[in-house]
């Protein structure tokens, strides 16, 4: 860090314990991402009527392009626990949004892969499988498990599906993980169209 560690007490005495964890704290985020250039923890006793003490932690961090800034508050439940959980749960809370930041400057997005449509190709109604045939003319083996909502006894030879593909192949090559009928999830105006 550019700019030493900022540590405040408000409304109680400094303790060294806490100090302590909150350097630790800080310790784990500059080893997760070392171009913190400052960082700033206040930790805040307040007193209300009928709650015995509730803690307050607020963290600034900086670093180049940008800042993040997370308070919690707890209860001083047992023992002065309240004060070491809020700590964990603004620095938990901190390394999160620094990972997703990370993530999102190195160019790292997460993707969803979209489920691909085909038709039935081939059915075994009494054996309870059948196969997908997909627009670049893969053949998807399929299990009447794997059809949504109890589907399986509706389908025939041309239904157009979804079909989300599992990873790895099967006994019967590839297989699917998931098929539902495009009708089923239509509008009863679109299964029309379909």
């Amino acid at each position: 860090m550019q700019i030493p560690l900022q540590i405040t007490f408000r409304n109680l005495d400094s303790s060294e314990s806490v100090e302590a964890r909150v350097r630790e704290r800080v310790d784990r985020l500059a080893r997760f991402k070392d171009r913190i250039t400052s960082c700033r923890v206040a930790i805040e006793a307040v007193r209300r009527q009928k709650v015995a003490k509730l803690f307050r932690v607020r963290l600034d961090i900086t670093y180049p392009g940008g800042e993040i800034a997370v308070a919690r508050e707890h209860h001083d439940a047992q023992a002065h626990e309240g004060i070491y959980l809020a700590i964990n749960e603004v620095f938990e809370a901190a390394r999160r949004q620094l990972a997703d930041k990370a993530e999102r400057m190195a160019g790292i997005v997460k993707s969803h892969e979209v489920p691909t449509h085909g038709v039935v190709d081939r059915l075994f109604p009494h054996e309870g499988y059948g196969f997908v045939r997909m627009p670049d003319g893969q053949e998807v083996y399929f299990h009447r498990n794997a059809v949504v909502d109890e589907g399986f006894a509706g389908l025939e030879v041309g239904t157009k599906v979804r079909c989300e593909i599992a990873e790895g192949e099967g006994v019967k090559g590839a297989q699917a993980s998931t098929v539902r009928p495009l009708g089923h999830d239509l509008p009863p105006i679109e299964r029309m169209r379909a």
